[in-house]
């Protein structure tokens, strides 16, 4: 017996009756929507940039300053793109030498026109090149030293080396030898060397001896006044006193021809300027010349016209 078709049969129709009816909805994507797409763009440079900036930091921490420079040189533009437009090339003689002012990014007449000073010191100092400068800071520290060493061998004038005051000058190395209130150098208002004064100069000319450089010896004295009815004042008075040094400098091996001059200043050039009549002013200077200034030419005073009197010293 065949069997019945389901679709036929009154039990089909009303199952397809019970189904939703489908509905299509189309939509229509618009350009734009959501911003577009411009964010994508604007999110990719940032992560270019943050990459390239971390790249920037890793290359800091991983290269030491040479090779920065040497990466900072490689990107610098050539100096022959920059000095185009004074190249030369516009007209007749209207370039430039090479001795003129460059239009560089940078300090001008660099090109040949500035002397040019190569240091030979990493310290450097107050003279040209900084190379003079340590070689003379060394050879005062070298003079200290010896004078230092030497007092203390000698037991007598071991407490005299706070007399002893090794400084730099203008025209080279200079020792003070300096009073106070418990030694000195001359007796009171004289001439006269004292006994520890006299071993105090020994060792200073036993290391002046080692030395080459040419000397000047200048007195200082204070400003105390003088007695009444005194023959005498404070300029004769610190010449003499360079006069006896320089004797007993001889005395040590020092050749006469290696002195420059004795000077005598008086109370004019005070070590304690607000007491002129602290005895730390009392000193003798010697001073070892550097070779410029012992071959510079002495100065010589003006010449005193017909109508001009000296004046008399002051007694």
């Amino acid at each position: 017996m065949a069997e019945a078709d389901p679709t036929q049969s009154g039990e089909g129709l009303a199952a397809a009756a019970a189904l939703p009816p489908i509905i299509v909805k189309k939509i229509t994507i618009e350009e734009g929507g959501h911003h577009g797409g411009a964010w994508k763009v604007a999110y990719a440079d940032f992560v270019t940039a943050m990459m390239a900036f971390f790249l920037l930091l890793w290359l800091l921490g991983a290269t030491t300053e040479d090779q920065r420079k040497g990466l900072a040189d490689y990107f610098t533009p050539t100096l022959v793109k920059m000095r185009q437009q004074s190249a030369g090339s516009d007209g007749m003689l209207g370039g430039s030498s090479i001795t003129d002012a460059d239009n560089y990014p940078n300090a001008a007449g660099q090109t040949g026109t500035q002397a040019i000073t190569i240091p030979r010191s990493a310290k450097g100092g107050p003279v040209e090149g900084g190379g003079r400068g340590e070689q003379k800071s060394e050879r005062m520290q070298k003079i200290r030293e010896e004078i230092e060493q030497r007092l203390k061998e000698k037991e007598r004038v071991r407490h005299l080396v706070r007399q002893v005051r090794v400084r730099a000058s203008p025209e080279g190395i200079r020792i003070d030898l300096v009073d106070d209130a418990e030694f000195s150098m001359f007796t009171l208002g004289t001439t006269i060397l004292t006994s520890e004064a006299r071993l105090l100069l020994e060792v200073v000319g036993e290391t002046l001896a080692d030395q080459s450089a040419q000397l000047i010896v200048r007195g200082h004295t204070d400003s105390l006044p003088w007695r009444s009815g005194v023959v005498a004042n404070n300029w004769s008075l610190s010449t003499g006193r360079a006069e006896a040094t320089r004797q007993a400098l001889m005395l040590q091996a020092i050749p006469e021809s290696r002195f420059a001059r004795i000077e005598g200043v008086a109370d004019r050039e005070p070590l304690i300027a607000d007491d002129p009549t602290d005895p730390r002013n009392r000193r003798i200077s010697v001073l070892l010349l550097d070779q410029n200034a012992a071959a510079a030419p002495m100065r010589r005073p003006p010449r005193l016209s017909e109508n001009t009197q000296e004046a008399a010293p002051t007694p």
